[in-house]
Parts: C-alpha cells; structure tokens; sequence
C-alpha cells in the first residue's frame, strides 16, 4: 500500500463511499457527520454518493453537498458500492450507508490505528442502533445482541477470520479496506440470482475478505445506525433481508446456515400446525416469542429491547420466512436457467 504524509501523521489516502436510494433527509446528516469526523482526524478524503436511481428529492439534496456524485438507474446496493469503489481514487474505501452517522471522533481513532498498526488496514464498524421511541429499532438491537453476544456483551478491541466469521458483527454499514481488496473480494463471488438487486450486498464479499486476512472491529471505530420507524418500512425491509439472507448463506457452510435450515423446518412445521390445530399455534406462538425475549436479554439487550423482541418476533418471522421462500424460489431458476 502506498501512503502519503499529512502534518501529524503518515496514513494511507481515504475515500469514502455512500450508495443512497430516496433517502433525502439522512444523506445530508450522514455527509455532514462525516465532514465533522474528517476534519477532526485532520485526514483529507474525497466523498463519493452514488445515487442507485432515485425517485425523490435525493438528487437535488445531494447537489447541495459538495460531494462527489454518481448517478445510476436503480440496480441496488452492492452494484451501487462496486460503482463507487471503482471511481474512489484512495488505498482505503470506507463503505458507509446513507442511514449511518459516524461518531466525531471515529477517524481520529482509525487514523492511529493504522499509524501505530500498519497491518491492520481492514476493519468493521461498531454499530449502535438508534432504538429511542422506535421498537422497530430495538427489535433489531435485540436481534444482533443475541446473535453476536461473543463481542455485543463485551465490546473491545478484537479481530477475526473467516474460521469466527459468524461469530462476530459484520456489514458493510460502516466498513473500511484497501481498494484492491474490496476490489477483488467485490468480483469473487456471483449472486445465486438473476437479479442483482435483490443479492447480499455484503456478507458474500466480505466472508471472502476474512479468508484473506483478519478483520478488526473497536467500539472506537463507530458510528449510529437510524432503523425503519414504522411497520409498514418493518415488514418490507424484513422481507428484503430473508431475500438477500439466501444469496448470502445458502452456499456457506456453517452456524447460521444450518440456523437458516432449522427455522426453515419449524416455519414448515407452524403453518401445518396452524392449519390443524390454530389455537395450539396461537400458544406456541406467544411462548416462543416470550422466550425469545427472554434469551435476548439474557444476550445484553435491554429490557425495551427484549420487549420489541418479544412482541414483533411474529411478525419479523413471516416476512424474513417470505423473502427467503422468495430467495430460494430466484436461486433455484437461475440454477435451472429459467
């Protein structure tokens, strides 16, 4: 990797990424945290938005930024992030979502970081969910407190492989690596669909970058994620998510593949149940959410948190079980070339 030299330290070039799709108000405060972040750490970077077709007033919010633009017909978010990389002219590419809001003094803390540690030059954001007066966010916080408990319980400083890639937080919500690596790890991996809108827009890419090398994570390194605020945007962003949730796992052995079988066979176990005996369905249905609020808390959630859990768990599991019905259904006609 080259570097270049600024007044205070010797850090690699930065350019930063943002796909957006209709979202006017959070694209402003995103870039805006960002600027603050940039001028803090005293390190120079471009800024590249890449509008992935925009239905709103996204276009003329971003011309009001002084950022670098790119617009795009709609083709989703990884072919969004891949045309944003391509045109960064930096070693290091941060991915960042247009929702995201970085903490002041997240750059400060990776521009050391790499200073002190040339090495670690890969590294995922620590996210915190914004979940006050939203249990659409606190659901989902509850969600990742029990899935990745091993660092949500204890956040620090820590890496992993590709042989802990489950076990540990990962996205590309806030996430930074050389340009070559994001590179190659972008065009290692086909979509299981036809349709790239609807692919996993990270976990493919970046399981490929864990193979290579470790991936560093520090509550340090963080920034605010803004979740749906409302069940109608709940329900259609959990029904996307059981779509790309496929194209990321169904052909990666594992944890959460074998998860993804188990719950697959108790949805098909449910909706038999719930045709039979409905009652009994309705029953099994309050206690496994209950109990599944009590395991997130268990996990680190809060108690709001555990109480989202509890309560929207139904309603998450059709539509997540929906779009990966849907998800199964696309990669089983592109194996087929239909």
């Amino acid at each position: 990797m080259t570097s270049r030299s600024n007044s205070l330290d010797n850090v690699p070039s930065l350019s930063i990424v943002i796909p957006v799709y209709n979202e006017p108000d959070w694209i402003g405060r995103s870039v805006g945290a960002l600027k603050t972040a940039i001028a803090n750490a005293n390190w120079p970077a471009e800024i590249i938005v890449v509008d992935d077709g925009s239905t709103d007033d996204t276009s003329k919010r971003l011309a009001e930024l002084d950022v670098t633009v790119i617009s795009q017909e709609n083709k989703g978010r990884f072919a969004a992030r891949l045309a944003g990389i391509e045109a960064s002219s930096a070693d290091l590419v941060l991915l960042i979502d247009s929702r995201v809001v970085i903490d002041p003094q997240s750059l400060v803390f990776l521009r050391d970081q790499l200073v002190a540690h040339p090495e670690r030059t890969v590294w995922n954001g620590h996210i915190d969910v914004d979940t006050k007066g939203n249990p659409y966010a606190g659901f989902m916080a509850g969600l990742v407190a029990v899935g990745w408990r091993r660092y949500v319980a204890e956040p620090r400083l820590v890496s992993f492989t590709a042989e802990e890639f489950d076990a540990f937080p990962k996205g590309t919500t806030l996430f930074v690596a050389p340009k070559n690596v994001l590179k190659e790890a972008a065009v290692s991996f086909s979509s299981l669909y036809d349709d790239v809108r609807m692919a996993s827009d990270d976990t493919r890419m970046l399981r490929s970058i864990s193979e290579r090398g470790r991936i560093w994570i520090a509550p340090s390194f963080a920034a605010q994620y803004n979740s749906r605020d409302s069940l109608q945007k709940f329900v259609k962003h959990a029904y996307f998510r059981g779509t790309t949730f496929v194209d990321g796992y169904l052909d990666s052995p594992g944890p959460v593949r074998n998860a993804m079988f188990a719950a697959g066979g108790v949805g098909v176990f449910g909706l038999f149940v719930l045709v039979k005996r409905p009652l009994l369905a309705l029953v099994l249905a309050v206690l496994g959410s209950g109990a599944a609020g009590a395991v997130a808390r268990k996990s680190g959630a809060s108690k709001d948190q555990a109480v989202s859990v509890a309560k929207l768990l139904p309603v998450f599991a059709a539509c997540f079980g929906a779009g990966a019905v849907r998800g199964l259904t696309m990669a089983i006609r592109k194996r087929l070339g239909r």
